[in-house]
């Protein structure tokens, strides 16, 4: 989607309640990596408009909720908005809730207030407890650009894994700014998570501005099965693997490459299957792509060709118990959504 201007707040947005986290990647459930995850998958329909009443479009973040507590219901899925109504890019301020089967309502509509933003400052981490209630904005702890974000759950004690675009556009130029940072949280029922230690276990990653995207950097992050952190190194068509992340204590850099090029073409969202295989969408078509841990791309499914695809992806989150990826879908749409829009939840089945 054409953004109208440039200037915009950058945020990441955790729902934190009871030890619910939601991110975009997950913990995947099993080691298995045998065979495909998503080869055998044909169809994708559209499973609800993510378009709540005041009209923000562009949806970006995917998460399915885990268990039910509050107005979340267990395999409802929330659907952040980067755009407002005007398709400014990351003005929007609505996440939406959608059911399995169709049907979507508004979650929570996040002001931003206290969060240092507008592309002229780090960002922020805004925490929403289980009704969509602002309830503690996190600045600091090496949050610079939050771009994407994903979570361990270990109920009083979780962590974050939090990527990083604006370190060498902010501060000195430096194109290699983009940077990874675990933050390690408390928190318990009814009470808003404290930070207790915050370690930077990459960095130097490529982050420019960009006039269609506002910035490319590092975005998607998943965690697999055995605690490497799997990281979209967007600018680069590359997927990188920062090992022992749940407990290293030193900055790994870039990583390792597990795989780049050929059919990744600048991945964004990224989430791992439940056999431990990594996959991610194009933002520079639109196809989804399955790679193994060993860098072999075993799978690329297109699940969006108008006019190419390009840009029209971002997150996306393997749908609990079933062999199917909920994905969003930007295609379309200018300022007030005129059509032709598409700006939906779909699922690849």
């Amino acid at each position: 989607m054409k953004p109208t201007r440039r200037s915009a707040a950058i945020i990441a947005t955790v729902t934190a309640a009871a030890g619910l986290l939601a991110g975009s990647g997950v913990l995947a459930t099993s080691a298995n990596a045998s065979g495909t995850f998503i080869g055998g998958l044909k169809h994708t329909k559209i499973v609800a408009s993510t378009i709540p009443q005041n009209g923000d479009v562009n949806p970006y973040g995917v998460a399915v909720v885990p268990r039910s507590t509050g107005n979340l219901q267990q395999g409802d899925v929330l659907v952040s908005n980067f755009n407002n109504s005007d398709n400014v890019q990351g003005t929007g301020t609505t996440i939406v809730q959608v059911k399995p089967h169709g049907g979507a309502s508004l979650f929570a509509t996040v002001s931003d207030s206290s969060c240092p933003g507008a592309i002229s400052g780090p960002g922020c981490l805004i925490v929403l407890d289980q009704f969509g209630q602002v309830r503690k904005t996190i600045t600091g702890h090496g949050i610079d650009g939050p771009w994407d974000m994903t979570a361990l759950d270990g109920g009083g004690i979780s962590e974050l894994f939090v990527t990083n675009v604006l370190g060498g556009i902010l501060g000195p130029a430096n194109p290699n700014g983009g940077t990874v940072q675990r933050l390690v949280i408390t928190s318990g029922p009814g009470e808003a998570p404290e930070v207790v230690k915050s370690t930077q276990i990459g960095s130097g990653f490529s982050a420019r501005t960009d006039p269609a995207a506002l910035v490319i950097g590092p975005t998607g992050v998943g965690l697999g099965p055995d605690g490497t952190l799997y990281v979209a190194d967007t600018a680069n068509s590359r997927i990188a693997a920062i090992p022992h992340a749940v407990t290293r204590f030193k900055d790994d850099g870039t990583g390792s490459t597990v795989s780049e090029g050929n059919a990744l073409n600048f991945p964004l969202g990224l989430a791992i299957a439940p056999n431990g295989h990594i996959l991610t969408v194009n933002g520079g078509d639109g196809n989804m792509v399955e790679t193994r841990p060993d860098g072999m791309q075993v799978a690329t499914v297109t699940v969006d060709n108008n006019q190419g695809g390009g840009g029209n992806l971002f997150g996306l989150a393997v749908k609990p118990g079933a062999d199917a990826v909920y994905f969003v879908d930007d295609f379309g749409g200018g300022p007030n959504n005129i059509p032709p829009a598409q700006n939906n939840l779909q699922i690849l089945f």
